[in-house]
């Protein structure tokens, strides 16, 4: 019997559009490391040193085919120059513009992605991914979340999806956002991740053009991602707005692996024509899923099955665990 390749052969193939035997089981795991280092999660997003140790011991528990180096969505509009309001040191952060920020208006004095990349917390990501590289020798996946320019545009003019407007604004914002997406992608690869997650969690309904626009802007860092040899995955992560995209977005050219959020009432990829190209997100709020969504997700034979976000800290690694055992048996 021929020995199976590794996450990392398997993601070179990836990169010449082939398909693996089984899926890559890759499972978002970051904010779990505050609760096994009993830190604060606002100490923790900022603690290589604690970072590290928890990854390697969730490693230890969770043989996933990758680590999560660091995945905050904050990451780049606070690196841009939003300001953070804590509810409290263990809940996520919410983005606070100064009251004077109109919605819809970009900032004024942000930084430059230049400049940008060197700040907030992005030195600590990329210290996080040094490290794990240099003490992980095996094959083990270092990945690392990023927001895509839908998701980071709407951050910066404080919209959701549906209240976008294709404006000038919007354009301008669209345009920061994609250059801050690829530098803060260059410096993770450069650095030694081995997968970056495109995450856009904002997506609203595209037109021909819109979405043309979307994937040209996207163009750039998917390259950058690629001539590191690391593999880019786009991660569409509410399944409502997959719904309404997916169809039109499956006949764009994207060299990156499409991962489409699914849930329990709908399953959305079917759209998707290169089975090469094609991955799941997995809701983190229900899992493990159902038998028969499991079902359906193994019959689509997806190239990785990852999370559409985080998993809780209170989650149950046994289940993970399980949920991985499972996926490596698909064929």
């Amino acid at each position: 019997m021929a020995e199976s390749p590794t996450p990392r052969q398997m993601v070179k193939d990836l990169l010449q559009g082939i398909a693996p035997p089984r899926p890559l089981f890759l499972p978002i795991v970051f904010s779990l490391g505050a609760r096994v280092e009993n830190l604060p999660l606002r100490a923790f997003l900022s603690n290589p040193t604690k970072i590290t140790n928890a990854l390697r011991q969730i490693r230890g528990r969770l043989p996933a085919d990758g680590i999560t180096c660091y995945f905050d969505p904050c990451l780049e509009v606070e690196a841009l120059g939003a300001a953070l309001r804590w509810p409290s040191d263990d809940q996520p952060p919410a983005v606070c513009w100064p009251a004077s920020v109109r919605k819809g208006e970009l900032p004024r004095g942000l930084r430059s992605p230049e400049d940008a990349v060197t700040a907030g917390r992005i030195p600590t990501a990329t210290e996080v991914i040094r490290r794990l590289n240099s003490l992980f020798r095996d094959d083990t996946l270092l990945m690392a979340g990023v927001s895509g320019p839908f998701t980071l545009a709407a951050s910066l003019l404080q919209i959701g999806e549906q209240e976008w407007v294709d404006n000038d604004v919007s354009s301008s914002a669209l345009d920061l956002a994609a250059a801050m997406l690829t530098q803060t992608s260059s410096a993770f690869v450069e650095t030694g991740a081995h997968l970056i997650l495109i995450h856009e969690d904002v997506l609203p309904r595209l037109s021909h053009e819109s979405a043309d626009d979307w994937v040209n802007r996207l163009s750039p860092v998917i390259n950058i991602i690629r001539f590191y040899g690391a593999l880019p995955v786009l991660l569409l992560t509410n399944p409502a707005a997959v719904c309404q995209n997916l169809e039109l977005l499956a006949t764009r050219e994207c060299e990156a692996i499409i991962c489409p959020a699914v849930d329990a009432s709908s399953l959305a990829g079917g759209a998707a024509a290169d089975t090469a190209k094609l991955g799941v997100a997995l809701m983190p709020d229900c899992l493990p899923p159902d038998p028969a969504l499991m079902e359906r997700i193994v019959n689509l034979h997806p190239v990785m099955i990852t999370t559409s976000g985080d998993i809780p800290p209170a989650a149950d690694v046994k289940e993970l665990a399980a949920l991985g055992a499972e996926v490596r048996r698909c064929r």
